[in-house]
């Protein structure tokens, strides 16, 4: 079954799915494009590891000081000191507790010389949070844009702030960006919002190669299918993050026409 909406599925962006879809566009766009690279490139599925407390699902406790009574001591010198009476119970309280975060990204290299021709990047809740996630993207991003590599930067969350850029103007729900490395400071920004369809683009390569052209609406569509979200996802509630007043309307009537409210 494919997903009900012509573009992306916003009920897909749901903080317990979209890392899931996350893992799933990745391997799928390296499956699609690994025949049409070779024999001259390859598709490397690369991870990106690192450590933070920045979980946004981790609320850290700081409880009030609390002083019941004041006693007045005198220490040697016969100072006056105030001592506080502790609390007759402890307080529960939650600590950030550091946790590895995993994100998939891929890598398109020159077989012979192994040189990084490409990077496909799919932002992630946490790329798009100011926290450590987005700092650690940020820096390998500018890495990136200082070099000659191509970079293609697929942003399918509404919510979160979007990845700088220069010239862009148009406020849209999602963005692929397609950052050629002979043409910067130049990218070709796809700006589309939740009733487009996704667009397709090309992966950009050396100058002067056939390059393939990457339809995602497709491969959304086939992961849709496959993994069986129709299974999970529950239409008749609101999706996270919520849409705006005019997409909700929209939305309604498109998912009771499909008889799924």
């Amino acid at each position: 079954m494919a997903s009900v909406f012509p573009g992306m599925n916003p009920y897909l962006e749901h903080p317990d799915l979209f890392p899931g879809l996350h893992h799933w566009l990745i391997i799928e766009i390296a499956r699609f494009l690994s025949p049409q690279l070779r024999p001259k490139y390859r598709v490397a599925v690369e991870v990106r590891m690192y450590e933070t407390a920045d979980n946004p699902s981790i609320t850290v406790g700081i409880p009030d000081v609390m002083v019941t009574t004041r006693q007045h001591n005198s220490d040697a010198d016969g100072t006056n000191v105030a001592v506080a009476t502790p609390t007759s119970k402890p307080v529960q309280v939650t600590v950030p507790t550091p946790i590895t975060v995993k994100e998939g990204y891929l890598e398109v290299k020159e077989v012979g010389t192994e040189q990084l021709i490409t990077t496909i990047e799919i932002l992630s809740p946490t790329n798009k949070r100011p926290v450590k996630g987005r700092k650690a993207y940020e820096k390998k991003r500018e890495k990136v844009l200082r070099s000659q590599t191509n970079l293609v930067e697929i942003d399918f969350l509404r919510k979160g702030e979007p990845m700088p850029m220069f010239g862009d103007h148009i406020a849209s729900d999602y963005r692929i960006l397609v950052c050629r490395g002979n043409r910067r400071p130049l990218a070709d920004l796809y700006a589309f919002n939740l009733r487009d369809v996704i667009p397709a683009f090309p992966l950009p390569l050396r100058p002067g190669d056939n390059e393939p052209v990457i339809d995602l609406q497709i491969l959304l569509n086939e992961i849709y299918d496959v993994s069986g979200y129709d299974l999970v996802v529950d239409y008749r509630q609101e999706p996270v993050p919520p849409l705006s007043a005019a997409d909700t309307i929209w939305a309604d009537q498109l998912l009771r026409e499909q008889g799924l409210r």
